[in-house]
């Protein structure tokens, strides 16, 4: 039976001292190739913070079945085998079916962000994102102003856009500052 929601894909590398530009050859290797298989979503990468060698890059797909067609793929398998060597720890992946991740960390030692700095993140993208949405739909569809469908349609809007667009956009550009005690 197919998942009707996206799924995502963790992985975490920790790299062996000065490895940073090999790996970083090897990660615009795979990621076009992960691009072309059915259901890719669109990946992020996340780099470490200032003396730490922890890499994180988050794979999404529109189903579980795609997600574990590229996990399972012998050609993911002999890209990985590529990069075995530069990394610590192995490849580790893990697999999330919920979107709201954006602020847990994937290790236990890596420090989460303050609760009133995710509040300002997602205030951040929330905020423009319900005042922008609700003018474009009522301009394209005059004919549903005040009905219930609009609503939907603005929420479902807004949580998209802030979900696939807006919340990886920011959390990786404000990364530094999240992070910071």
């Amino acid at each position: 039976m197919a998942q009707n929601s996206h799924v995502t894909l963790v992985i975490t590398h920790t790299l062996l001292a000065g490895q940073t530009a090999r790996y970083e050859q090897w990660l615009g290797k795979i990621m076009p190739v992960a691009a072309e298989f059915p259901g890719h979503l669109g990946a992020n990468v996340i780099r470490p913070t200032e003396g730490q060698d922890l890499w994180t890059v988050i794979i999404r797909f529109d189903t579980l079945e795609h997600l574990y067609a590229w996990t399972q793929s012998d050609t993911r398998s002999v890209l990985v085998k590529e990069i075995e060597p530069l990394l610590a720890e192995g490849d580790k992946t893990e697999v999330r079916t919920e979107a709201a991740f954006w602020f847990t960390p994937p290790e236990t030692h890596v420090r989460k962000p303050k609760q009133w700095k995710q509040f300002l993140m997602t205030l951040m993208v929330i905020f423009p994102s319900t005042l922008v949405v609700p003018q474009l739909t009522g301009a394209l569809l005059p004919g549903l102003k005040g009905s219930l469908f609009l609503h939907l349609l603005n929420d479902a809007c807004v949580v998209a856009l802030v979900v696939w667009l807006w919340m990886p956009m920011v959390t990786r550009l404000f990364a530094g500052w999240l992070k910071k005690a």
